[in-house]
């Protein structure tokens, strides 16, 4: 229910100066945000938060796409809804761990002891870093995020999150990983999740596996060798850009239609350098037209190398190792002679090395053909990844099983998208997956692999029988605990059990935010009223990482979506319309922004992208939204200075009527973009207006609003409910200049206030009344202007003709005070003829 006005109290100069500071306390003294968890499910609109990755500073990509989202959470608060806006922090994997090693100059070794006195260095040298135990090196990864933790509060408050702090969460605390383990332990006893040992995509910087998910091509320089293998009767030619690869070769394949290589189909060749006899094969993924129409199968090279591998039933000879180097032995059938060239080399030592050899026994034809082709990264690396062979989990999401694509597809058409095209980006990942969804990690930070593995009596881990704690003992971390029955001192010995080392990937943590922060088997209650979600809002690009995910773990848990609705935002480009990005050096923080031109300058900029669309950084943007919040301030202060409206006013002034009746159509143009999400049709719409109402109704009424009677009570009751509704409307937008001029005149606050209805405007007014009078104004003042006169100058008579001329006899009164006119004579005998004035100006005083 919106507040009745009380006398007005305006300040005498107001400002934009402080209010942020103000208002952030007031709203957490008030509980202004307080989720009301009494409410029924119905009255509920949840938001499934992005938790930011707290590992450094917020940049002006954050304030962009949370003001996105804090604009609905705030249009769903004024249309009464119980709104559940929780706030998540995403501290734990990778990003956090090279944060800490960069800042303390340490690097984990999980094969040292904990040191309970360990301090870091004073002067940290990254280059140098110390080692340090697991235990250690997590106590700092935890010291760390909990200062940056406060950091990221302070700046979402001072942005003007309207998140209810209360139900603040962290990815790595004991909430989370205990939602997390337990979902886990689900997916192994329905049989979604599973350990294999496959080749995997592994990024040799950091040692760890790699998702699909987490992938980005990049364009490489390189270079094809012509590579001659022995065939008996003839040389058969490969094209290779992986020469460094031979030793790992165990076929050549061809495609089954290729005349040129077809009677070498079921025949072998050797290998140059090592001799090593290798099948010739078919396979339709072989392309005739690249190269020269034959290739090797290395295990591995690349993804097709896999699939050839696997569909072939061919032997596996692994020659690169976790650190990116070539394994010290070489593979079984490998000589070592010439392998013991490459022994220890990294794959680019290798190659080198490689070609050398190559030149020199003959095999090598002509010089290596240049080119530029893409190469698969992990997307937070720097070194091009490796496929090595390793043992990791994986949880089922459609990758190899065609019911469960169909499920998740289907689920991709239950959900609402805005805009609604970025369906389309969910469709084609879910039918471009290429196999499971691989969660383990070989890493620190994180939520810990919840299993142990018993060990044999020779101490060999049983891989299929793995140990699972009782989701009561959640969480768990199996390094420092022992498994149901087993005691520390039978860790790691025969008969005893070995911990599972990993951590899971950030993401199948924070695919399981609506159920964290929803109190899932925490918290019956709170998640009866709050799942499925409302809303998921986040960035188009994590459309395959996050959303995707999360609509996984919901679909294999909760049977249904996660939310109802998402809503994508864009990215920010910088000036040359780059994606801005940490790595990429282009960011900008967003602290000197709020800080020159006010948090809701900054909204404005943000709320003025439009949904799923990426947007250029401007500040010239954010200037005009400190000018109209700044104008927003000085009308209001205007409107209120004409003192308070009779409780029995009414509005009955065609001039009055007709601009209400704009409001109105408004108001409804507003609602039914916010209810699609558009929050920048609903700021574009209310601007437009806002600026019409000062330069033009303000301009003609002012007159009549000072003075006394009925007239007067009309534009004063029409100026405050106008007032009032804008007011409301820019409320989502501008939070901190709405809420000082609400409180000026009204109780409680404006972000509790109804958002106005078309009920609370008159009807039956002439909305194109209003244009025709601004127009002959605007006419007026023009011929004032070019008569280098002032705006205050009398005119003895002016003459409007054409359109509509003879409406204005209704509001008379107010343009002929507006213009100063003595004598106003409205002639519409020509209504097919534009609207036009003849001025004549009264003898103006000498100075």
């Amino acid at each position: 229910m919106t507040a009745q006005p009380r006398t007005p109290n305006v300040p005498p100069k107001p400002s934009l100066d402080g209010l942020e500071g103000k208002w952030v306390r007031r709203w957490d003294e008030d509980g202004t945000y307080r989720f009301d968890r009494t409410r029924p499910r119905a009255d509920v609109y949840s938001i499934d938060t992005p938790p930011p990755t707290v590992s450094g500073s917020l940049h002006v990509g954050h304030a962009f796409s949370y003001t996105h989202t804090d604009t609905v959470a705030r249009y769903q608060r004024m249309r009464g809804r119980a709104v559940f806006y929780p706030m998540g922090w995403d501290d734990n994997g990778l990003p956090t761990e090279r944060r800490v090693q960069n800042y303390f100059g340490v690097r984990c070794d999980p094969s040292l002891p904990y040191d309970s006195s360990f301090e870091p260095p004073e002067k940290p040298d990254p280059k140098k870093q110390i080692p340090i135990s697991r235990r250690n090196f997590i106590e700092l990864c935890e010291q760390l995020t909990e200062v940056d933790e406060k950091a990221f509060e302070e700046m979402w408050r001072r942005i003007g999150l309207s998140v209810d702090w209360d139900h603040l969460y962290t990815t790595i605390g004991d909430t989370a990983r205990a939602a997390s383990q337990r979902a886990f332990l689900r997916n192994l006893a329905r049989g979604e999740a599973y350990m294999a040992e496959a080749p995997t995509l592994w990024d040799v910087t950091f040692r760890t596996a790699v998702a699909q998910a987490e992938l980005e091509d990049r364009e490489q320089p390189g270079a094809f060798y012509r590579v001659r293998f022995d065939g008996g009767e003839r040389p058969v030619y490969i094209e290779t850009t992986r020469p460094e690869l031979l030793p790992a070769c165990v076929a050549l394949v061809a495609h089954p239609d290729d005349e040129r290589y077809r009677e070498l189909f079921g025949t072998t060749v050797r290998t140059p350098l090592f001799g090593v006899e290798v099948p010739v094969l078919a396979h339709r993924l072989a392309d005739p037209g690249k190269g020269s129409g034959i290739a090797m199968i290395c295990t591995f090279g690349d993804v097709t190398d896999v699939v050839w591998w696997r569909e072939l039933d061919l032997p596996t000879r692994a020659v690169v190792g976790w650190d990116g180097r070539l394994v010290a032995d070489p593979p079984a059938g490998v000589p070592a002679g010439p392998y013991a060239e490459l022994a220890g080399k990294t794959v680019f030592s290798a190659k080198e090395r490689v070609v050398e050899m190559l030149r020199a026994s003959g095999d090598l034809d002509g010089e290596p053909r240049k080119v530029t082709r893409p190469v698969k990264f992990y997307e937070k690396g720097a070194k091009p990844l490796e496929i090595v062979t390793t043992r990791q989990w994986y949880i089922r999401n459609g990758g190899r099983d065609q019911d469960v694509r169909a499920a998740l597809l289907e689920r991709g058409r239950e959900l609402r998208w805005h805009p609604a095209y970025m369906r389309a980006r969910y469709e084609n990942w879910v039918e471009g997956l290429n196999g499971d969804w691989l969660i383990s990690r070989q890493r620190f930070f994180g939520v810990p692999i919840p299993v142990w593995y018993p060990l044999d009596g020779a101490g060999e881990p049983d891989y299929s029988a793995p140990i699972v704690p009782a989701e009561a003992a959640l969480p768990v971390d199996p390094a420092a605990e022992v498994p149901p029955g087993y005691t520390e001192e039978q860790r790691g010995k025969p008969d005893g059990f070995l911990a599972d080392p990993d951590i899971m990937d950030t993401w199948a943590t924070s695919s399981l935010t609506p159920q964290i922060a929803g109190g899932w088997e925490r918290d019956a209650d709170l998640f009866g009223r709050v799942f499925p979600f409302s809303l998921r809002p986040q960035a188009h690009d994590i459309i395959r990482t996050w959303l995707f995910s999360t609509v996984v773990r919901a679909h294999l848990e909760n049977g249904s979506l996660p939310w109802s609705d998402v809503a994508l935002s864009g990215w920010i480009l910088d000036p040359d319309r780059k994606k801005m990005s940490k790595s990429k050096g282009n960011v900008v923080t967003p602290i000197a922004l709020l800080e020159e031109y006010g948090s809701d300058a900054v909204r404005y900029w943000a709320a003025s992208g439009r949904p799923g669309t990426d947007t250029a950084f401007d500040t010239g943007q954010i200037k005009v939204g400190r000018r109209l919040a700044i104008k927003i301030l000085n009308a209001s202060k205007f409107v209120l200075g004409f003192g308070e409206v009779g409780a029995d006013a009414r509005v009955w002034h065609p001039l009055d009527l007709s601009m209400l009746a704009a409001l109105r159509t408004v108001v409804a143009e507003a609602t039914e973009a916010f209810d699609d999400y558009d929050y920048t049709r609903a700021l574009e719409r209310t601007e437009r207006f806002f600026w019409e109402f000062c330069d033009d109704y303000l301009e003609l009424v002012k007159q009549r609003a000072y003075g006394e009677g009925p007239e007067a009570e009309s534009a004063r009751a029409a100026l405050n409910t106008a007032l009032s509704v804008l007011l409301r409307l820019f409320a989502p937008v501008l939070p901190f200049v709405t809420e000082e001029v609400w409180s000026w005149w009204r109780e409680g606050s404006v972000h509790r206030a109804a958002w106005p209805a078309a009920a609370e405007l008159p009807d039956g007014g002439d909305a194109t009344l209003l244009p025709v009078a601004a127009e002959a104004l605007r006419q007026i003042r023009k011929a004032k202007s070019e008569a280098r006169l002032s705006m205050r100058a009398e005119l003895s008579r002016v003459e409007v003709t054409g359109a509509r001329a003879g409406d204005l006899a209704e509001v008379a009164d107010d343009l002929e005070a507006a213009g100063r006119i003595a004598d106003l004579v409205l002639d519409g005998s020509e209504p097919s003829v534009p609207l036009a004035v003849s001025v004549t100006f009264a003898e103006q005083p000498q100075d």
